[in-house]
């Protein structure tokens, strides 16, 4: 199987291309946002506390902005997976799910966390924000899963199957953790924030690599393309 021809006409290269930017961009944004936040927020400890509870602080606002911009971010990169992969392996299941994973974000941003109860929320936001929590932690696998099928089949994007296949088991063995994480007996009760962070930044890294490889594809055609069409 080969990927999909690109888009033959100026404007459709371009929004593939722009949505590549934003899946990057959103990924840099908000690992960047939260581990300096992290270090800012008075009280805060990045290991033992989730990505959720700087929502909390004095410095609240930035976190959620985080949550909304880089959901917003992640559903447009999701809009142009399925421009680019539209037949095939993944051509539907996978931009669902990225864009199921961008939406959760930004309705995470509003519906704030109760302190350390990532899967035991008390209050309505809580236990909206768990809701769509659990959405995204249960997606990024399934994203990463259903891309390995695309991407071993072909022979464009053959190079991102072991490590797309990786970040899935990675990111499975990680939400396994995390649930084992929130017992206050268990010995990683204090480390459940940083549990948390490595499977974040797992994905964060998988979404940048696929979106940067798709950029390249579409810069690298546009450069090829004939004055007359572009």
């Amino acid at each position: 199987m080969v990927s999909r021809v690109v888009p033959q006409t100026a404007a459709g290269r371009r929004r593939v291309e722009l949505a590549a930017v934003a899946g990057m961009t959103g990924a840099v944004l908000f690992v960047s946002v939260f581990t300096v936040l992290g270090w800012l927020q008075p009280g805060y400890s990045s290991a033992s506390m989730f990505v959720s509870e700087l929502s909390l602080g004095p410095f609240g606002w930035v976190q959620i902005l985080n949550f909304v911009l880089t959901g917003t971010l992640v559903l447009a990169f999701g809009r142009g997976l399925a421009a680019h992969f539209s037949t095939g392996a993944a051509s539907r299941a996978g931009p669902v799910l990225v864009q199921i994973l961008g939406a959760s974000l930004i309705v995470s941003g509003p519906f704030t966390t109760d302190r350390s109860a990532m899967f035991e929320q008390a209050s309505i936001s809580g236990i909206v924000h768990g809701v769509f929590g659990a959405l995204v932690f249960t997606c990024a696998p399934l994203i990463c899963f259903v891309f390995y099928r695309r991407f071993r089949r072909d022979a464009v994007w053959h190079p991102m199957a072991g490590w797309t296949l990786a970040a899935g088991v990675v990111l499975i063995l990680g939400v396994v953790l995390l649930k084992t994480s929130q017992q206050p007996d268990s010995g990683l009760f204090e480390w459940k924030g940083l549990v948390q962070r490595i499977l974040l930044v797992t994905f964060m890294a998988w979404i940048f690599t696929v979106a940067s490889r798709l950029r390249h594809q579409y810069r690298d055609s546009g450069e090829n393309t004939p004055p007359a069409e572009r």
